[in-house]
């Protein structure tokens, strides 16, 4: 929880922070960057991480990830220029793309299948509790102190964190000789971040038409077709090609994907579309949205009995359920929009997250044994991952169609429409995150 609350906190600090930020270091231009550049580094690196954890074990990797974390924050707290602050960001990335996947791999670890829903609602409660604390230091930091400490903070919480893990964390890992698979390591990163950055910028930083997008996306793919052809002969692939042919880890695959694109449109628009439509204050719109943070741990928590009585399937097919009523109400919310309705939306949509996300993770998990389990968690987390990526392309594509050039703020009624055809894409993920867990196999056997 210690270390989860390293990368959930980070998530909601900085955005209160960056009109402070801005007004210091300059390069308003380029700002979104530190929000890409560490979800790039985030997502990229997860997978070799997650194969690293299978060899040599969790804990080493996790101490790397808060190392850098806490490295990556000291530098970013001490930046004296946009540029400089960006490529400390991408530290802090590649630090999270550690954190994360470890402490729900050893969460599967340590705790029996029974107990591992309640293990993943304690985890989500930290997204939840961040969710609110975030925002607020931010503001505090930023208004009263100075931007630097949105950074600074994060200094004990890395060093409470290592001292837990090196004090707490026992594991037994056979010691093998590996063989490195260093090509595939580079072919995979080298693809995925010219796909996510491609995906991200396209439409923003450059046309979608342009050269530079089309160069991105043909050399991504290139890459990332070597990477499959080169993983076939590795002794020990970065990422086995069995994770692609097991219907249970492809499934849920794609329900990670789903539950990206949804997460990423809520988090983007939900708090934009209250205060123009509605003049909520950020506060506001921002304790609006934690309602889905909420919700999730509590159906998290409670999912460990319902998937015990009922199965993994019919529990993620309930969840998938309850997401699209959730987005199907925030829809005809949007047309008279009120700032309890969509609360009452987020909280119903984030009960049904905590019923698909956790169980589906759980479901991959125990169904392969300690060798393995990191792979498969990576590779659930990289699938969220790109799905964030592929959904902040695909929404802001929608918005800026439905804008067709005009300004927001001037314009709240056609932004409101623009953001209607948000939550219609989420609608329609969200009953692709139903189809996706009907195909979750019936006889799935869970390994203890």
């Amino acid at each position: 929880m210690m270390t989860t609350s390293l990368v959930a906190i980070d998530s909601t600090i900085l955005a209160t922070a960056v009109p402070t930020i801005v007004a210091d270091l300059g390069g308003f231009s380029s700002f979104p960057w530190l929000f890409s550049i560490y979800l790039l580094t985030q997502a990229v690196s997860v997978p070799i991480y997650s194969k690293l954890a299978d060899s040599i074990g969790r804990k080493p990797v996790v101490l790397l990830g808060v190392g850098l974390f806490l490295l990556g924050s000291i530098l970013c707290g001490f930046a004296t220029s946009m540029p400089a602050l960006i490529a400390f960001r991408a530290i802090q990335g590649l630090g999270a793309g550690a954190v994360q996947p470890m402490a729900i791999t050893i969460a599967g670890d340590i705790y029996t299948l029974a107990e591992r829903a309640k293990a993943q609602g304690y985890l989500a409660s930290v997204w939840a509790i961040s969710a609110v604390v975030g925002p607020t230091l931010g503001g505090v930091f930023s208004e009263f102190v100075t931007w630097n400490w949105i950074f600074f903070v994060n200094i004990p919480l890395c060093l409470i964190a290592g001292w837990l893990l090196i004090r707490h964390l026992h594991e037994t890992v056979e010691r093998t000789r590996h063989r490195i698979d260093w090509l595939g390591g580079v072919l995979l990163t080298g693809g995925v971040s010219l796909l996510i950055l491609a995906l991200l910028e396209g439409g923003n930083a450059w046309a979608w038409d342009s050269a530079v997008s089309i160069g991105s996306l043909v050399t991504a793919t290139v890459l990332l077709v070597a990477f499959l052809l080169v993983e076939r002969r590795a002794v020990e692939p970065v990422l086995p090609l069995w994770v692609l042919r097991r219907r249970l880890l492809v499934t849920t695959g794609l329900i990670s994907v789903g539950v990206g694109v949804i997460l990423i449109g809520l988090t983007t628009y939900v708090p934009t579309f209250l205060e123009t439509l509605l003049d909520a204050s950020p506060l506001t719109s921002g304790l609006t949205l934690a309602m889905l943070t909420i919700g999730w741990p509590i159906a998290a928590t409670l999912s460990g009995r319902i998937y015990l009585r009922i199965g993994f399937r019919a529990t993620v097919l309930i969840g998938a359920a309850i997401v699209v009523v959730g987005t199907g109400a925030l829809v005809l919310t949007a047309q008279a929009p009120s700032i309890a309705a969509v609360g009452a939306c987020c909280f119903a949509i984030g009960l049904g997250m905590g019923l698909v996300a956790s169980p589906s993770l759980i479901a991959a998990q125990s169904s392969v044994d300690w060798g393995e389990r990191g792979v498969v968690t990576g590779a659930n987390m990289f699938a969220r991952s790109v799905g964030s990526a592929v959904g902040v392309a695909v929404l802001g594509a929608v918005v800026n169609a439905r804008l067709d050039g005009a300004d927001a703020l001037e314009e709240p009624a056609l932004f409101g429409d623009a953001v209607t055809g948000v939550f219609l894409v989420a609608v329609a993920v969200a009953v692709g995150v139903v189809v996706a867990g009907w195909w979750i196999p019936r006889t799935h056997r869970a390994l203890p």
